[in-house]
């Protein structure tokens, strides 16, 4: 298990480098799961009034269908790069406004 900053790193990496991630995370509903995600950014989520930085992740693997994984850093156990990168062009549905700064072209 890394620490939260080794995480965080490798959260920022991944973002750069265009790299999914694999996650395991700590859920309320599901306790531990792993997932294959996209790393979209780190603040607070607009969902949550707590205000509390949370990783946004969009969830490739779910059993229902894809969508924007919010996880607050205590929650997240472990996130390891994967060799496969992606196209921010096919996840990208929005005119973004990112917190981490990153070159993905029209989708930074």
């Amino acid at each position: 298990m890394e620490s939260n900053n080794a995480l965080y790193n490798l959260f920022l990496n991944a973002i750069h480098e265009k790299r999914k991630v694999k996650v395991k995370i700590n859920t309320f509903e599901k306790g531990e799961i792993q997932r294959i995600c996209i790393p979209f950014d780190f603040w607070p989520s607009k969902r949550s009034k707590d205000g509390k930085d949370r990783y946004h992740f969009n969830d490739l693997d779910s059993p229902n269908w894809p969508h924007v994984l919010s996880v607050l850093p205590e929650q997240l156990i472990d996130l390891v790069m994967l060799d496969e990168t992606f196209n921010p062009e096919e996840y990208v549905k929005w005119t973004p406004s990112w917190i981490v700064p990153r070159d993905w072209w029209n989708y930074s």
